[in-house]
């Protein structure tokens, strides 16, 4: 069974502001939700499209508005309990940033760089253990092409460590055009935030072979992987 999902996280005050960004955040760039696999409207046995059970939330990593557009394109009350996994070396740099991922965002702040001792991932698993879903890149840093890098040992570790809470790809289109690295404001294109089926750690498979599939599923959600995906999310 998934944990119940904990009360919602950031105080309304808070919450208004961070919806206010996100309103801007759709704005701009669109950030419309694509979810594959989908069945008809009250059939049996239905997966959760509504976000409501807690999940790890993978994707590609092409911006710093990576984060914004998968709780932009989260149904509203989803975003109250999911907490995005970040680089502390970065979010906690200035005091506005610190702001944003403490108070706006409830961030996951994480020592990625190894500036002190014990285990990176530590935060993560008390923010699951918790009750919070949460959102993560396991390339470990931007990349500028349309295809993610390779995937770090994080997220195995999670699946691992966490059998019963599903993991939900995620491509995020066309943001390494809209904010590439080194661009101070985005280039008003559309995004699209492609949601899969849910996945998990099959039984005895090794870290490689799960980071490989993993990553193919991500890869598999972009449009020029997926003919007929306008077809299918109209279904």
């Amino acid at each position: 069974m998934t944990a119940p999902l904990c009360p919602p996280l950031v105080h309304w005050w808070f919450a208004r502001q961070r919806d206010a960004l996100l309103m801007l955040v759709r704005l701009l760039i669109g950030t419309y939700p694509v979810r594959y696999g989908q069945p008809p409207e009250g059939a049996a046995n239905a997966p959760d499209q509504t976000f409501r059970t807690q999940r790890i939330f993978f994707s590609n990593h092409a911006s710093h508005l990576d984060t914004l557009a998968i709780l932009a394109a989260l149904p509203r009350e989803a975003r109250s309990w999911t907490r995005p996994v970040a680089a502390r070396d970065y979010w906690d740099k200035s005091g506005l940033r610190r702001y944003g991922a403490q108070r706006l965002l409830n961030v996951v702040l994480i020592d990625r760089l190894h500036e002190s001792e014990g285990d990176p991932l530590v935060p993560v698993r008390e923010a699951l253990k918790a009750g919070s879903s949460i959102i993560i890149f396991p390339e470990g840093t931007r990349g500028s092409e349309w295809l993610p890098q390779a995937f770090k040992g994080g997220l195995f570790h999670l699946a691992h460590e966490f059998p019963h809470i599903p993991l939900t790809p995620v491509y995020l289109e066309n943001l390494q055009r809209i904010m590439p690295k080194g661009a101070f404001l985005p280039v008003p294109l559309i995004c699209k935030v492609h949601f899969g089926l849910d996945q998990a750690l099959l039984p005895d498979e090794d870290k490689a072979a799960f980071l490989l599939r993993m990553r193919e599923a991500v890869i598999d959600l972009a449009p020029w992987r997926r003919p007929s995906a306008a077809a299918e999310a109209a279904a």
